[in-house]
């Protein structure tokens, strides 16, 4: 890719800098975030999503919990699966139909999530939500405007960044 030395002092790349540069804020923002949540409560990003939303909407469904954060189910289990080990979340048979599995905080997880600040991308998903559906189809076609552009030289990676073995952009 050639670049021009001259570009970026043409008014009409004004927009372009305001876009480029609220991806990288993006990027640093929810990377400050888990890293905060890293050090401060020795959870990674998405495990600390997921205590918050099952402290906030309350037991749910592995399937249920990943459609609410928007990620893939294994995503999910494979988080869940290191929560559990850290004695934060717990599996149990939902007694009217044994074949549910719900995901429920222990107490230690409880008083942990009580403890968790907003996740940023919580906080993405909440105002998202709230945007008319127009503007959401609009936010996501540009979205795939900006994954075309950058997709052929970013390794793929899945929902919440691990190495997905893809070489597609999400």
């Amino acid at each position: 890719m050639h670049f021009n030395s001259n570009a970026m002092n043409n008014p009409s790349d004004l927009p372009i800098q305001r876009i480029v540069g609220g991806i990288r804020w993006l990027t640093r923002a929810v990377a400050k975030d888990a890293e905060r949540s890293g050090k401060r409560f020795g959870l990674t990003g998405p495990q600390a999503s997921v205590l918050h939303a099952i402290n906030q909407l309350g037991s749910m469904s592995s399937a249920m919990l990943s459609r609410k954060l928007h990620v893939t189910p294994g995503n999910i289990t494979g988080i869940v699966d290191r929560l559990e080990k850290k004695g934060l979340v717990v599996r149990e048979r939902k007694r009217e139909d044994r074949r549910v599995v719900l995901l429920l905080l222990t107490p230690e997880g409880q008083k942990l999530a009580d403890e968790l600040p907003d996740p940023a991308e919580i906080k993405l998903i909440a105002g998202l939500s709230e945007l008319p559906p127009e503007e959401i189809e609009a936010i996501d076609k540009a979205m795939a405007a900006v994954f075309d552009i950058v997709g052929a030289d970013v390794e793929a990676t899945d929902d919440w960044g691990q190495d997905s073995g893809k070489s597609s952009a999400p």
